[in-house]
């Protein structure tokens, strides 16, 4: 029987999509080739106990009439899923040598406290931080669909943005001459993006920093509810998810996807899907690739030669009989270099494979809800850092015992910072550990070469020509962090844009 949509994997994105599809009264079907739903933000259990999430941290959007509650206002889930905010006094927490700065919601305090730290430069942080501002409310007015009479009001606003179309964040702090360590802590959420101010997208960036100043959350029960919730919309609304149904081959007869052939990880058994409307949430080029690139328009073609992000190294830690909170974690996330330069941090760690001197997150999940995700008397406490696929690929296809002394070696230089600025005793604490490579997000995620976030967030990949849900092909349309933008609010926006585009609701805010 053929669906209304027929949806190839159960990423975020492609949840909102089908959760809203099958809510409106369409047959939904869904199939994923993890054995868990949710891609990134799927979450696992280890030990039988412990429960983490692979990917997600902390989130933005989730406010009083913003993207995420939108939906699940559409969903009736907003009283069900709901989120906690972190700290608006001090949501991030910059540390790097000699100096300390927590980032705080309100703008022109965080100008007050950069200036107290660099008094000599106050007037260009001033200005840095106002452009900042500017540019993000122009960023708004011109995201799809424009509205010409907000752009000509906004104009202002929109020309910081355009201006900025080819910038990275490193070509910005130039241009507005801040002194090297103030670039360090305003830059130092950089794992958020896994490159570089010599590399990040100036756009990327002022999306992320001003989403978060407008509110950082976490969801009060973890984000496997989330997932969860939304799964069991479509399952209540008559749609379905399979589960290790790994797709092989798509039929291709005038332009328009006939027929999808999937395999069952489980049994090998291979099953032909049909649908009126196809949505691909696999990743566009790998894809394209198996349906075959010259079936593509030359400019669908153009747009899916980008570059994938790199990948990263995550520690997946809890700490017994201690409490963090009296360590100095609390409703906020930690970003530490022992390396002042983050431009020279990155390439030592992801182009030299050298750690020693260590740039990375801290976050801890269960210091932001009272929902348990340990036994009683445990925390976790994660790591996060970059790391190169290739490399790892390759130690891992010629020599396991090297690949895990690398993993190994990557979290002992972590803790040995943690031990000597953070938690002095944290070795005689872990109760439990598990590290992952870009080879462990290659298995469990699903993503070309172990990529975090789809298509590079630099200033190439984040212009005009970036790929959007069109491909060409009658009724097949992408719905992915590289079709939309990664990130847990993104990737709603991302399903959600599409239901509106193929339903005509209007759900999403605009500017």
């Amino acid at each position: 029987m053929k669906t209304d949509y027929l949806i190839l994997g159960s990423g975020l994105s492609a949840l909102v999509f089908g959760s809203l599809m099958a809510k409106s009264g369409h047959k939904v079907q869904i199939l994923e080739a993890h054995e868990h739903p949710g891609g990134f933000g799927h979450t696992f259990t280890m030990a039988k106990k412990y429960k983490f999430n692979a990917q997600l941290h902390y989130v933005w959007d989730c406010g009083e009439g913003h993207t995420v509650n939108r939906v699940l206002k559409k969903l009736n889930l907003d009283q069900d899923v709901t989120f906690t905010r972190y700290d608006p006094n001090g949501f991030d927490h910059m540390r790097m040598p000699g100096y300390s700065l927590n980032i705080p919601s309100e703008p022109a305090e965080l100008i007050r406290r950069l200036s107290e730290l660099f008094p000599q430069n106050a007037e260009q942080i001033r200005k840095f931080v106002w452009e900042v501002q500017k540019t993000s409310q122009g960023i708004k007015k011109l995201s799809p669909p424009m509205i010409p009479a907000e752009i000509f009001a906004h104009f202002g606003e929109v020309s910081s943005a355009v201006m900025y179309l080819n910038s990275t964040l490193q070509d910005v702090f130039d241009k507005f001459k801040l002194p090297p360590a103030a670039q360090t802590l305003l830059a130092l959420q950089w794992p958020d993006f896994l490159l570089p101010p010599n590399q990040v997208s100036f756009y990327a960036w002022v999306i992320l920093f001003t989403g978060y100043q407008q509110g950082a959350f976490y969801p009060e029960q973890h984000f496997d509810h989330v997932i969860n919730s939304l799964v069991k919309v479509i399952e209540d609304n008559g749609g379905e998810i399979l589960l290790n149904q790994e797709v092989t081959d798509f039929q291709v007869i005038n332009k328009t996807v006939t027929k999808v052939k999937a395999i069952n990880r489980i049994t090998h058994q291979s099953r032909e899907f049909t649908g009126e409307n196809i949505i691909c949430n696999i990743d566009p080029q790998k894809a394209a690739q198996m349906i075959g690139v010259e079936k593509f328009s030359r400019k669908v073609r153009q747009k899916l030669n980008y570059e994938y992000s790199p990948s990263n190294f995550m520690a997946y830690c809890v700490v017994k009989d201690i409490d963090l909170r009296e360590y100095g974690f609390g409703k906020w996330n930690v970003f530490h270099t022992s390396h002042q330069n983050l431009n020279e941090a990155f390439y030592q760690m992801y182009e030299k494979n050298d750690f020693s001197e260590p740039s990375f997150a801290i976050t801890t999940p269960s210091l932001m809800t009272a929902q348990p995700d340990c036994p009683e008397g445990c925390q976790i406490i994660e790591f996060l850092t970059v790391a190169n696929y290739d490399y790892f690929k390759q130690l891992k296809d010629t020599d396991v015992k090297a690949y895990r002394q690398k993993k190994a070696e990557i979290l002992d230089a972590i803790l040995d910072v943690v031990e000597k600025h953070y938690i002095p005793n944290i070795r005689n604490h872990l109760d439990f550990k598990i590290t992952g490579s870009p080879t462990t997000n290659e298995r469990y995620c699903w993503c070309p070469k172990g990529n975090s976030y789809g298509s590079n967030l630099t200033p190439g990949n984040m212009g005009i020509g970036r790929l959007n849900y069109q491909t060409s092909l009658k009724n097949l349309y992408f719905c992915n962090a590289s079709s939309g933008y990664p990130g847990f609010a993104p990737t709603f926006w991302t399903g959600a844009s599409l239901y509106q585009k193929l339903s005509g609701d209007v759900i999403l805010p605009k500017g």
